[in-house]
């Protein structure tokens, strides 16, 4: 699932275009929640821009100093974009909320909140929908969730989220302003912000736990290994693969260590033919696979080295 660009613009657009007016809605109509569904915009506006920044640096040429190259500087602003959602966004508008909770302000004219609302929902909707092509286009044939939880390109999911998140912070704003007018009760003017906060912090704490586990260092599924191992047990020569350690630099290059026990017969010129064809037969299996590292070994010093760890040992799913 590689990084495209597409949905990052299109959020981008529609944020830019709306974050303004919101607040303008928000001045004119004395509303809480439109002003926090302004935070909200504009967090997402520099968040689209850090994503755009990620990708860029992850592009980056490897140098001296990262040899295996920048790709995990997406996986680092995907993390700042998650913290960002939840202080900015979240705590902000929990804070809105609450504020006018506890002292309920009377709400002026809500015509131009209905309008900013309107084209709001308009502009997210379609942005929306373009990520969720695009998602659905590079998810293939997996579940939604399972494909977010699988996913190794964290801008892919990121914007889906946030704009699902807009439109669904949009629809409670508008439900709770025309209640608050209809009832004449401008406390749900707050109890709107407030909403909107606890969606954003939910999102935003799902996004963290996901940028989170890249940034730390994920490796390949246990069925990817499975298929790998058998790969390379039919290498003359082999005669187990206790181990295989792995970790995506970014979401198109993995970084693989194979642990092999040969036979005690073979000579080095017959361990150096056999550990280039398990690299060449590990690259043509997978183009992920930029660099691979085959690591002749025994149990003994596997036991050793990994005190306690199993082969058999399930990963988290990929």
């Amino acid at each position: 699932m590689s990084s495209s660009k597409t949905s990052i613009y299109s959020a981008l657009g529609a944020n830019l275009l709306i974050s303004v007016t919101k607040f303008v809605a928000g001045s004119f109509s004395n509303s809480a929640s439109m002003i926090s569904e302004g935070i909200h915009s504009l967090v997402d506006t520099v968040n689209q821009l850090l994503l755009l920044l990620g990708i860029s640096r992850s592009h980056k040429e490897p140098d001296a100093t990262h040899p295996f190259g920048y790709g995990k500087e997406l996986y680092f602003w995907s993390f700042i974009v998650s913290i960002l959602i939840f202080g900015l966004g979240g705590g902000l508008s929990v804070y809105q909320g609450i504020i006018h909770i506890i002292r309920p302000e009377a709400l002026g004219n809500p015509k131009l909140s209905y309008i900013v609302l309107v084209l709001s929902i308009l502009f997210e909707g379609t942005s929306l929908v373009i990520a969720a092509k695009e998602f659905n286009h590079v998810k293939g044939d997996l579940g939604w969730w399972e494909a977010i939880v699988k996913s190794k390109d964290p801008s892919t999911f990121l914007v889906l989220f946030e704009d699902l998140a807009a439109v669904i912070g949009l629809v409670i704003v508008g439900v709770c302003l025309y209640l608050g007018h209809l009832l004449n009760m401008p406390v749900l003017d707050g109890v709107a912000s407030l909403l909107v906060g606890i969606l954003l912090i939910i999102v935003s704490i799902i996004l963290a736990r996901e940028s989170r586990s890249l940034l730390m260092g994920e490796g390949v599924a246990r069925e990817t290994k499975v298929k790998i191992k058998a790969l390379v047990d039919e290498v003359n020569g082999v005669v187990s693969v206790p181990e295989i350690l792995s970790n995506y630099l970014s979401p198109n290059e993995i970084v693989m260590i194979v642990m092999v026990v040969f036979r005690d017969d073979m000579t080095s010129a017959e361990i150096n033919a056999a550990i280039h064809e398990i690299r060449s037969k590990i690259k043509e299996k997978s183009a992920l696979v930029k660099f691979v590292f085959v690591q002749p070994t025994d149990h003994l010093y596997l036991n050793s080295f990994f005190p306690g760890r199993s082969s058999s040992r399930s990963d988290r799913p990929v």
